[in-house]
């Protein structure tokens, strides 16, 4: 049975770092593709970041772009987020994702399994 497990949120200052974590069990990342998405109140879905199931192929959201960085620890069957130079426009629960693909999707709806999402708050 797949589980996500989201950690790491917050409340933080403007320019300020943070990591989440997304602890799985039930699969490998050899066969899954992972995404980050956040979604704020009253919008939609973002994609923040994927990766691809060999590690060879990341995207980022243009919005987090330069700031933001996925990383994966297979023997830990963990997928981090560190998030950078923090932004009031970041906050947002933030979820990582698991679809059984060869390349992340950045649609939010191609994705199968999800984790309960972290809140991330950046304010002064």
């Amino acid at each position: 049975q797949v589980h996500l497990v989201v950690s790491g949120g917050g409340l933080v200052q403007p320019g300020d770092s943070l990591r989440l974590s997304c602890v799985f069990s039930g699969f490998t990342l050899s066969s899954y593709a992972i995404g980050w998405f956040r979604q704020a109140p009253g919008k939609e879905r973002e994609f923040v970041v994927g990766i691809a199931r060999s590690g060879g192929t990341i995207d980022y959201g243009d919005s987090v772009k330069g700031r933001f960085a996925i990383s994966r620890d297979s023997a830990a069957n963990t997928v981090f987020l560190e998030m950078n130079n923090l932004k009031p426009e970041d906050t947002a629960v933030y979820y990582c994702a698991a679809v059984s693909r060869i390349f992340a999707a950045k649609n939010w709806n191609e994705y199968t399994y999800w984790g309960q999402g972290t809140q991330v708050t950046v304010s002064s």
